[in-house]
């Protein structure tokens, strides 16, 4: 399949920019000069999106339909980002002021950032994959990952935190895209796995001792402190009434309560879905043969780091009350042990990707040769 509908998607993520710059001096000024300049722009992205996608055969992957408006949509994302740090102006200036008030709150913008660069760079990584025949399940998953961690914890902080009787029309758009990539999630676990080994190879590493395995018992020894780590923080923010607790909040991480309740439903969530994780995936690095281990650490992975970069993000922003940032003198600790439980579960998901011969079922290997 020719390159080209990948370019299309490209070039039609861009001319998001100009098309929020022009719809937003439309609704303000609503003069006849707007309204031209954004029809022009519509027809113009249109037709560029034709001209790049079908000048040879189009994508069967209806997924590549998808990616192409998330691409468009992540876009507007960071230009809504850029324009809440006042880089620049004009572009979403009414949708800040009159949309749901959830996107103006620390958590909001790193969303924001997050959606409008790390998401769009998967979307991009998928859509050229597609366009070039090759499997995207890495990514894809890696996605799924993110796109559920972001989801639970800002639908849920929206319904129980300050603003959540403030419920606007968009909220069914809300609806519309989380079903849309719920679907899509869906087709991305359908697809083959990539994780191959030769039998040798697979029967070699299974007979080996966990102490012959160094990094599988490093990993070992990190994911059991994990666990404590993160039933800690859930335990924080349902008001434990340890001194531990109480301590833990005020010097190193006020931020979990803060009333927009994001970082309590992302503890909780992390909690009741990362807990288990851990358990799981010791036994996973003990037992040969678990072939889920790959991808559940693909997904976990991608959670994990949309969590912390929101997380820590909107530990430290500005938009973030004084009282609820993390302080001054703990800011060190408070960034190493985050980024450290962020940065960990990606070394051992590269280990299970790139090195899976552990957690290959050799009887369906010996099949397939």
């Amino acid at each position: 399949m020719s390159a080209s509908a990948g370019t299309g998607v490209f070039m039609l993520s861009l001319m998001s920019i100009p098309f929020c710059y022009l719809f937003n001096s439309l609704i303000y000024n609503n003069g006849a000069e707007a309204f031209f300049f954004a029809g022009f722009s519509a027809v113009l992205i249109l037709t560029i999106s034709v001209r790049f996608m079908l000048k040879k055969k189009a994508p069967v992957d209806r997924l590549f339909y998808v990616y192409a408006v998330f691409a468009f949509l992540s876009v507007v994302n960071l230009i809504i980002g850029l324009e809440q740090d006042n880089i620049i102006d004009g572009f979403v200036t009414f949708y800040l002021k009159e949309a749901e008030p959830h996107i103006n709150t620390a958590h909001g913008h790193m969303i924001s950032y997050w959606d409008g660069c790390v998401h769009y760079l998967m979307y991009l990584l998928m859509i050229a994959a597609i366009t070039w025949g090759d499997s995207y399940r890495t990514i894809g998953l890696y996605w799924v990952g993110s796109f559920s961690m972001r989801t639970m914890v800002y639908i849920l902080g929206n319904a129980v935190g300050k603003y959540g009787t403030q419920v606007t029309p968009l909220f069914i758009l809300h609806i519309l895209y989380i079903s849309v990539s719920v679907w899509a999630c869906f087709r991305i676990f359908s697809q083959p796995s990539t994780h191959d080994a030769q039998l040798t190879s697979i029967q070699e590493a299974q007979r080996r001792s966990l102490l012959h395995r160094p990094l599988d018992l490093l990993f070992i020894v990190y994911l059991i402190p994990a666990l404590a780590f993160c039933v800690f923080r859930g335990l924080v923010v349902l008001d434990c009434s340890s001194k531990w607790c109480e301590d833990y909040v005020q010097q190193f991480e006020p931020y979990l309560k803060d009333p927009t309740a994001y970082p309590k439903v992302h503890m909780l969530v992390s909690m009741l879905y990362s807990g288990p994780y851990y358990i799981i995936t010791l036994y996973g690095l003990l037992v040969p043969g678990c072939e889920w281990v790959p991808d559940l650490t693909l997904v976990h992975s991608g959670a994990l780091a949309q969590a912390q970069f929101s997380h820590i993000g909107a530990s430290l922003h500005t938009r973030t009350p004084f009282s609820y940032r993390v302080p001054a003198d703990s800011q060190s600790v408070f960034l190493l042990v985050n980024v450290l439980y962020a940065l960990v579960p990606h070394a051992l998901c590269y280990h299970c990707c790139t090195q899976p011969a552990f957690f290959l079922n050799p009887k369906q290997e010996k099949k397939t040769q």
